[in-house]
């Protein structure tokens, strides 16, 4: 009975190989596997997106702040240079003062300086008088000096 059964078994795998019902079935089999194989895959791929998807918000949400912290930055720079402006107009307005009183100061030197100058070549011109007598061509060379010397005047003008 055994031998009869295990012929049966064979024929009916003759059959079903002969019918193309064991091709179809293996067929089948091997597109189940490699179905499963591809969504193994793709849950594969889509774990291994999760921590680049992390990654990306976190990255995100950094440059978010960073901006908003740029953003404030910003407004407090302006604040800042907002209650520094008048500041920076009496700065200026003290500067000016003390520039113009620099200039002035600086205009009395000169004039002083050209008043003990014209002081001094009198001074030279006497001494010159007393040791030398008395010709027409010293006066004349000393009225020619005084002539070409600038005046006070003249040289305040040039200074302004």
């Amino acid at each position: 009975m055994d031998k009869l059964r295990e012929f049966g078994r064979v024929a009916l795998f003759y059959v079903r190989v002969l019918s193309g019902y064991e091709e179809r079935r293996i067929r089948n089999y091997r597109l189940q596997l490699e179905r499963r194989l591809r969504q193994a895959q793709e849950q594969k791929a889509a774990l291994k997106r999760v921590p680049e998807q992390i990654i990306l918000t976190e990255v995100r949400r950094m440059v978010e702040d960073m901006q908003a912290l740029n953003k404030k930055l910003e407004e407090t720079e302006a604040a800042i240079e907002g209650m520094f402006k008048p500041i920076d107009k009496q700065a200026e307005a003290i500067m000016k003062v003390q520039l113009e009183g620099e200039e002035r100061t600086m205009k009395e030197m000169m004039i002083a300086t050209e008043e003990q100058a014209l002081l001094e070549m009198a001074e030279a011109e006497k001494n010159a008088k007393m040791h030398q007598p008395d010709t027409k061509q010293n006066n004349q060379d000393a009225a020619s000096a005084v002539a070409n010397m600038p005046k006070q005047d003249d040289c305040v003008k040039y200074h302004q």
